[in-house]
């Protein structure tokens, strides 16, 4: 069975005060809904906080990325073994934002994939393809091309012990989410791409959806067959909006 699973990606946003009062929020909404998991992706500056405060409770952490080495000459870069330091459990990888502005590759995300899990860290994936390959037809071929990516990297194996998270760039932050029925559309093709390859791995992995995910569509998200949670951007900013999402998830069925 796979637990629902909700992630919150801050991006670069709050300070001392305003993620106090989220994690306290978050740390009372979800004491009673223990069946889904929960994750908050903080800027480096703040993992301290996040560990002080969520340590011992329901909700891991992360980092938003990371850099491919260990240590070196790499100003203003951050390292799998520095999230470690701060408890992390997680870290996002391939993030649409930084594939546009960051300079990200297919091939850069794969290793930083693989580095990740070799430092204990769970990687959360994302794919996803713009507005003019969507409407080109293409979003197959684009995830498909950027799951490979990492597939080639690290294998069947590797791949199980991280986290996918198909976001549509068109969605995110638009308020133009993609469609519970699209959605599952993708992430089925998704599975089934890894079925072929490994198919107890497709069974146990899961896959997210992000992309302008919100309170009042996750309940019909969540009860998708292949739809294992979210990605959450701009609703994670609001600490009622993400609350009411993470209950969603835990009183949906698992997959």
């Amino acid at each position: 069975m796979r637990r629902k699973l909700v992630v919150a990606n801050r991006k670069m946003n709050g300070n001392l005060s305003s993620n106090k009062v989220f994690f306290e929020g978050l740390l009372a909404g979800t004491q009673d809904h223990k069946n889904a998991d929960y994750v908050v992706c903080v800027p480096h500056p703040y993992l301290f906080q996040a560990e002080a405060m969520l340590k011992g409770s329901l909700i891991a952490w992360g980092g938003q990325n990371m850099s491919r080495y260990e240590s070196g000459a790499y100003t203003g870069s951050v390292s799998p073994g520095m999230l470690k330091d701060f408890g992390c459990e997680y870290v996002i990888i391939g993030h649409s934002e930084r594939r546009q502005r960051g300079h990200d590759t297919d091939l850069s995300t794969g290793e930083r994939f693989e580095v990740a899990t070799n430092a204990g860290l769970k990687p959360i994936f994302c794919m996803g393809e713009t507005l003019e390959e969507f409407e080109d037809g293409l979003t197959d071929i684009v995830t498909i091309r950027q799951l490979n990516a990492v597939i080639q990297e690290i294998g069947m194996q590797g791949l199980a012990k991280g986290v996918l998270a198909y976001e549509p760039v068109w969605a995110i932050g638009t308020g133009r989410a993609a469609t519970s029925e699209h959605a599952q559309n993708i992430l089925s093709f998704l599975r089934g791409h890894i079925e072929i390859l490994d198919a107890e791995v497709a069974r146990n992995i899961r896959i997210l959806y992000g992309g302008s995910v919100k309170a009042d569509n996750a309940a019909k998200l969540f009860s998708m067959p292949d739809i294992d949670g979210a990605l959450v951007g701009g609703a994670s900013l609001n600490t009622e909006e993400f609350v009411a999402l993470c209950q969603a998830a835990s009183q949906a069925k698992s997959n």
